[in-house]
Parts: structure tokens; sequence; C-alpha cells
């Protein structure tokens, strides 16, 4: 439909003059076309007749314009068209149809209130991810950077990232509980389906009996094949979720790290020349004091600024990631040679112990995995460190 140019201009100003006591022409454009005149009223004000729409006396909503509600609603893909409803017979058969038929009209209800509560965790899960996502893009953006040891800012939204990944995890165990209760239903589902396919065997039928039969059989049989479609999209975003909690939890064991560094663990020429010598003792296998045992990471504390947290950070993690259940014997070692003051020396490499110990935990590693003891030994020369493994 083509529709005159001059018409939006003309019921504008209808509308313009319908709010106004007076128009000043200087406003208004100049009109030009094929149409006549306008006529003009006595105050000079443009007399418009009122259009076709204007004298609707029913006037119509405009159907393409979403409500308010519609778009807040998140609709449910999982829904159920209900089961069709039919006279009863009267026959032994229809009395087991009309039975299958409510059998199955409850469970539909049940299945559309089960996945409704999905339609609702999932929204949930979302919201709460991208929450968590906001405040770790902002944590490492701000580490990237730079920042102070310890920065409370962070601290806090450390905290606020944390608060939502439990929530994700509370949601993937609400996911697990529902999984349960749709399991029931697919199984109820089956059940039905196979109710009504035999009730076609039974003796004293009527040609309406077989037909509502087939119907039922058809929506029983629909209704099976949702049921487990839910069920398979639930097993499969609950084994999806628990892999991404399980991988930020160790992201924000890091991040914990980092912030209390202010910055992550870089690689800067002492902490590269220290990760070469501490690659370098481990793989020397046995270590002065362990026997057969091979240290994981022999920390020398031959100087005050010994940068070990990045090499054993490292070497934890690998080992954590390989097995998860280890636990770490953290030996301190005093030398005995030499001229200094033994001493001196032990409550020196007593405090390096403690400073390890420090390191393990803000990594993330609970104290009760970790032992610390003390040993001399007249084959060191310096302050030593030895982590093992059990």
């Amino acid at each position: 439909m083509v529709l005159n140019l001059i018409r939006p201009l003309t019921i504008g100003a209808a509308l313009f003059v319908a709010s106004c006591t007076f128009v000043d022409d200087k406003l208004l454009p100049p009109l030009t076309g094929d149409e006549a005149p306008a006529k003009t009223n006595a105050d000079g004000s443009i007399a418009i007749a009122p259009s076709k729409a204007e004298g609707n006396a029913s006037p119509t909503l405009n159907a393409a314009a979403p409500s308010a509600t519609s778009t807040a609603m998140t609709p449910n893909p999982y829904k159920l068209p209900g089961v069709t409803a039919a006279k009863p017979t009267g026959t032994v058969v229809g009395e087991r149809v009309e039975d299958l038929r409510t059998e199955l009209a409850g469970l539909q209800q049940r299945i559309d209130q089960h996945s409704a509560r999905y339609v609702e965790l999932q929204s949930a899960t979302t919201a709460n991810s991208q929450r968590y996502h906001g405040a770790m893009a902002a944590i490492n953006t701000r580490l990237q950077i730079g920042t102070t040891k310890g920065n409370p800012i962070l601290i806090g939204q450390w905290n606020e990232a944390q608060a939502d990944l439990e929530k994700i995890a509370g949601d993937v165990s609400a996911m697990s509980s529902l999984a349960n209760e749709v399991a029931g239903d697919a199984s109820e589902a089956g059940f039905i389906v196979e109710s009504t396919r035999t009730a076609f065997d039974l003796s004293g039928a009527i040609e309406e009996d077989h037909r509502q039969l087939t119907v039922l059989e058809d929506e029983a049989t629909r209704t099976s094949v949702l049921a487990n479609r839910l069920l398979s999209q639930l097993t499969g975003d609950i084994s999806r979720q628990n892999a991404y909690v399980g991988a930020e939890k160790s992201n924000l064991t890091n991040l914990s790290v980092a912030i209390k560094n202010g910055g992550f663990l870089g690689s800067s020429a002492g902490s590269r020349a220290y990760l070469k010598s501490a690659t370098a003792a481990s793989s020397e296998g046995v270590s002065v004091i362990g026997g057969n045992r091979q240290a994981l990471v022999i920390i020398k504390f031959d100087r005050d600024d010994v940068a070990y947290e990045q090499a054993l950070y490292n070497a934890v993690s690998q080992t954590m990631q390989a097995r998860p259940d280890t636990s770490f014997d953290v030996v301190t070692i005093a030398p005995l040679g030499g001229t200094g003051d033994i001493a001196g020396n032990q409550a020196k490499a007593a405090q390096n112990a403690e400073r390890v110990l420090r390191s393990l935990t803000n990594m993330g590693l609970p104290a009760s995995r970790v032992s610390l003891s003390a040993t001399s030994n007249a084959q060191v020369a310096s302050n030593e460190v030895h982590i093992y493994t059990r």
C-alpha cells in the first residue's frame, strides 16, 4: 500500500493544533503537491479533517509491539501440549483408557513443573556466571597493569567472585536433585507407553476405544521423548558445570596469590635463574637427606631475596593436578660446617621453613596437608628447604 507523502505531515499538524491555542505560520514548512490548499480557521490555524483512525470507535493496539512482561519471561521449550479429552465409551477397555489418560495428564503436569524449574536454574546460572566473570575480568585487568600488595578493593572483588561461584555450585546441586526427579518422570512415561500398547490386546473393546488408544499412545510417546530429552540436557549441563566450577576454583586460588603479591608471579631474571637451579636440583635425584626420596623442589636460601614462589607454585600445581590428594613434607636444613653460628643458622632455617609454609597456604594448599621438620647437615653450605611429596 502506497501512502501519500503529505498525510504524515498533516496528521502531525493536527496533533500540534490539539495541544496549542495558536500556531505561528512561520513554524510550519510550506506544503507542495497536487492537493487543494488547506482551509484555515478564523484564528489562522489550519483546519484538518479527522483521519479514519481517529474516527474508529474501538481502536486496537499495535500487535507488533511486545508487552512489558512478554520480554521478561523466558519461554519454556519443554512445555507439553496436554492430553486430548474424549468421551467415555462405557466399556471395560474404555475405563482403562480413562485411567491411563488421567495418569498421563498428571505426569505431564509434573514434567511441565520440572522443565520450568530447569529454565529458572539456567537463567540463574547465566546471571551468576555473568557477575562472576565481570568480577574476574576486573581483577585480572588490575593485576595485569600492576597494583599494591593485598589491595583491599581486589580482595572485595575476589570475595564477590567467590560468592558468585558458590551460587553457581548451588545451582548445579539443584540441577542434580532435579535430574533425579526427571529420571523418575522418564521412567513413568515409558511405563504409560507400554501400558497403552498392552491395552490394545484387551478384549471387550469397540472401535472408539482403539481410536482413543491410538491418540493416547502418540501423546504418551511424545511425553516420553521429551522427558528423556530433558533428562539428557540436565545430565550434560551438570557434567559441564561441575567441570567449570572445578576449573574456576583453581583460577580463584591463583588470583588470591596474585592479589597478595600485587600482580601475577612474573619471570624476572632472578626467578628465571632460580627456576633453572631448582629444576636442576630436582633432576639430580637423591638429596643430601632424602635417602631414596627425590625432592620435588630444593630451595637454597643463599641470599635474602630468593625468588622461589614461581617455581614452587608450578611444581605444586602440576603435582596436585596429577594427584589431588598429595601431601607435602617441608624439611629445613641448616649447615654444620664453616665458621658460621650453628644456633643462628638453625633459627634462620626455621624462619625459611615458615616462609615456605606461608607460601604454600597462600597458594590454597591446606596447612593440614603440610608437615614441617628440621635437621642439620655438614654437606650443605647455606640454609636449604626441601619439599617432598607423600
